[in-house]
């Protein structure tokens, strides 16, 4: 089976955001045969950003923010309800949602609405991001930011079950909850609803996410360029947990050479995909076409798609 492609929308800019145009990217996605758009999330800005690169605290070794402080970045699950109701056959999703930073059970109640509505589209990756100060202002602890991804995730998919007995430390006791609309992505022998992509490096804390709550991964750091051997490691566990390793999803980023140009090299690119999925990545993303044109652009998305094709 040939990888399945993503484009990504970009729903940040330093001086504002083109609504417009990112959502004809969408539609022209949609209609081109690409498998998902994916948006990417932060709440608000401290003044370090230069944490960013650092991998200690969660940035990759030489990143740099696309926005300074004061750059736009449209919230990203209220922007897929938008698109979705743009959009009629292509998956929706996040890379990266900052998962901690919002309330779980609201967050279960905003996944499944959104899916509901998109007719079963959603996909969210989710990971514990880089800054501080994001945390700081959501009156939540930096330093415990990989629990409260856990409790997130456990939480999600509890409440996608459609009950769970909550013991949080503001309940006297533990009482029965209950959240409905369930995703529609329930089948009747599972629970597990919307897919869960967990990013990270692939060590494992990682490791043990995926395995737990995971449809897939999302390599970060050094596995973004080399994702084989943490996906070996990842089959290992799964093997382990008793889950299929076959079912393993890993999306990971593969730049097309010229793309921004509007003169992709798509020899080059799909030589990349190809190895990648020689080991084990399921699903590549592209960065948004930025052409003027939405001929033009339709047009790269067809070429886009044709290149992934019998692979």
């Amino acid at each position: 089976m040939s990888p399945r492609l993503s484009v990504h929308l970009w729903n940040f800019g330093q001086n504002g955001v083109d609504v417009e145009r990112l959502c004809r990217l969408a539609v022209n996605a949609d209609r081109a045969g690409v498998d998902r758009v994916l948006v990417s999330d932060h709440v608000l800005f401290g003044d370090a950003l230069d944490a960013y690169a650092d991998p200690k605290t969660g940035g990759i070794e030489g990143g740099r923010q696309p926005t300074g402080p004061d750059g736009w970045w449209l919230e990203p699950l209220a922007l897929l309800t938008f698109v979705a109701a743009r959009t009629e056959r292509i998956r929706l999703g996040t890379s990266i949602l900052l998962a901690p930073l919002r309330r779980p059970a609201v967050l279960a109640k905003q996944l499944s609405t959104i899916d509901v509505l998109s007719k079963g589209r959603l996909d969210i990756g989710v990971g514990i991001g880089w800054q501080r100060e994001e945390y700081t202002a959501c009156d939540l602890d930096f330093d415990q930011r990989g629990a409260l991804l856990d409790r997130t995730l456990h939480v999600l998919r509890s409440l996608w079950s459609g009950h769970m007995t909550w013991s949080g430390p503001h309940a006297s006791d533990p009482v029965e909850i209950h959240q409905f609309p369930r995703p529609v992505q329930i089948a009747e022998d599972d629970s597990t609803g919307v897919p869960l992509w967990i990013s990270g490096t692939s060590h494992q804390r990682t490791i043990d996410r995926v395995v737990k709550y995971g449809a897939g991964w999302i390599p970060w750091g050094p596995d973004i360029a080399e994702p084989a051997a943490g996906i070996d490691r990842l089959r290992h566990a799964f093997v382990d947990a008793e889950r299929d390793p076959e079912e393993l999803l890993v999306e990971t980023r593969i730049a097309v050479p010229g793309l921004r140009a509007g003169e992709p090299d798509w020899d080059a690119f799909r030589h990349e995909v190809a190895r990648h999925h020689a080991a084990g990545v399921t699903d590549v993303r592209i960065d948004a076409i930025t052409v003027d044109s939405s001929e033009q652009e339709a047009d790269l998305l067809s070429q886009a798609v044709a290149a992934m094709a019998n692979i």
